[in-house]
């Protein structure tokens, strides 16, 4: 028997056979699903990577290249002007649009003014949300009389919070926002703050006045509340509540509020018009403030209040050009009319 005719049987007897064709099938099977693991397991990082991003917010040491880098800032912008306040609002470097702001002027003084900002990240949905529905919700709160909205600027923002954090988890939207709120009425400020949005105020001796305090995992309070409620703040370029958040407060946000690591209780300030007399307040949005100091801010405003936008504009440009990564939103509220029309 020669060799080649060896082989052949053994081959019929040990390979042709209806086992080793259900092998064969198995192994293309399987070298098939294997093959198409690593694309299926590259989506998913992208898709947690995408998800992780909406949460974070860049910083001065993040990758520049993920940025937009419009040749001219103003070419995405919104604007709002009238006799006693002017605001002004770009999209900047950031891809999209996030930040919010509302103006309300009393014609008569019957109810306050109102001026809000509301800086979003990861979506828009919030900082929309709050800016659409908290301004009516203050206005038939507040009665002719009441000079002190403390207690009502609280209560309306801890609702609005409420309804937005039904509608995001009803929606799996992650976005949240900042609040920053003023109320003039008679001859009382009233500002509350929600997050690192900021108010500064330049009374009639030219001095720099803080009207809020922003809200940072680092401090003391922030980060013992944070601790206490079980959460814990890590740093990623910034200190940050669950190394995700870079402010201790907002709006929104629900997978941080479920055990109050992240709350939207605002704080209050109120000013007694009559005493500080100010020429002018002005409430930004963080990327401004990443540029510009309080007092740098309104030494800049001092001198523009003539501008078409009482300098609001031009501090966000200068922002801007210094190198600011983020959406800037500036109001600035002259007081001189208000003085003049509303209080005595």
């Amino acid at each position: 028997m020669s060799s080649v005719t060896y082989i052949w049987r053994l081959f019929r007897r040990y390979i042709l056979t209806t086992e080793s064709f259900f092998v064969v099938i198995i192994l293309i099977i399987l070298y098939n699903t294997l093959t198409n693991i690593t694309p299926l397991w590259e989506k998913a990082k992208e898709k947690f990577r995408h998800t992780q991003s909406r949460f974070q917010r860049p910083d001065r040491s993040e990758d520049r290249d993920n940025l937009y880098w419009p040749s001219d800032p103003s070419k995405f912008s919104w604007d709002f002007v009238s006799a006693q306040a002017a605001a002004y609002s770009v999209q900047g470097r950031r891809p999209h649009m996030e930040d919010r702001f509302k103006i309300f002027n009393s014609p008569d003084g019957s109810k306050p003014s109102i001026y809000g900002l509301f800086d979003g990240h990861g979506g828009s949905f919030t900082a929309e949300y709050a800016n659409e529905k908290l301004f009516p919700m203050i206005l038939t709160s507040v009665s002719g009389d009441m000079l002190d909205h403390g207690d009502i600027l609280t209560k309306q923002i801890l609702d609005v919070d409420a309804q937005i954090l039904k509608e995001v988890k009803a929606n799996m939207d992650i976005s949240g926002s900042t609040a920053l709120v003023a109320t003039v009425m008679g001859g009382r400020l009233t500002v509350a703050n929600v997050g690192d949005s900021r108010g500064v105020m330049c009374d009639q001796h030219g001095n720099t006045v803080p009207l809020s305090v922003d809200h940072k995992p680092n401090q003391t309070k922030e980060h013992e509340r944070i601790k206490a409620a079980g959460g814990f703040i890590g740093f990623n370029g910034v200190w940050r509540v669950a190394g995700i958040l870079a402010t201790s407060r907002a709006l929104g946000d629900y997978p941080l509020k479920d055990r109050n690591v992240l709350i939207a209780e605002p704080d209050i300030l109120t000013f007694d018009l009559h005493k500080h007399r100010p020429k002018f307040i002005i409430l930004a949005s963080d990327g401004l403030w990443d540029c510009f100091t309080n007092e740098e801010a309104v030494a800049y405003i001092k001198e523009r209040l003539d501008e078409p936008h009482f300098g609001a504009k031009s501090i966000i440009l200068q922002a801007y050009y210094k190198g600011s990564l983020d959406n800037i939103t500036v109001i600035v509220v002259k007081f001189d009319k208000i003085f003049k029309d509303h209080v005595s």
